[in-house]
């Protein structure tokens, strides 16, 4: 019982970094978020899972097609090739725009054109350096 009060105390003092559900799911049809959660946004689109993000987001866009596929009265066999067929094509063509789309997302966050990528970039780099440097960890040492 008290754990649980001092969490909601906690809670109250903490801002809400993450969307709800709703809002994630609006985000995921291609809405906007409000200001407050622009770095999570940022962060969604720059981590290292951000391919399996923008996938997750595409299966659920294309999740009201499949279920019509599944509903027509039809064999079957027809339904799930039509449904399985139609979400491989979707994921295909998501994957093909996938940065302009990433892009995008940043840029409704109200980003500048481009941060995506660069961000990406930089921590492709910094885990390039890191990679690259056995017994440098966390930012210790030099790149002498």
């Amino acid at each position: 019982m008290a754990a649980t009060v001092c969490l909601r105390a906690y809670r109250r003092g903490v801002p809400r970094t993450r969307p709800n559900p709703l809002q994630w799911v609006w985000y995921a049809f291609g809405g906007g978020l409000p200001r407050e959660l622009a770095p999570w946004v940022l962060a969604d689109t720059t981590r290292r899972t951000w391919i399996w993000r923008h996938l997750a987001r595409a299966v659920v866009q294309m999740l009201p097609v499949v279920a019509v596929c599944l509903v027509v009265p039809v064999p079957w066999a027809y339904r799930l090739s039509a449904a399985f067929g139609g979400l491989l094509i979707g994921l295909m063509f998501s994957m093909a725009f996938m940065t302009e789309t990433i892009e995008h997302r940043a840029a409704k966050a109200g980003y500048p054109p481009g941060t995506a990528a660069r961000v990406r970039a930089e921590r492709q780099e910094r885990e390039r350096a890191e990679r690259r440097s056995p017994y440098r960890s966390g930012g210790a040492g030099s790149f002498d």
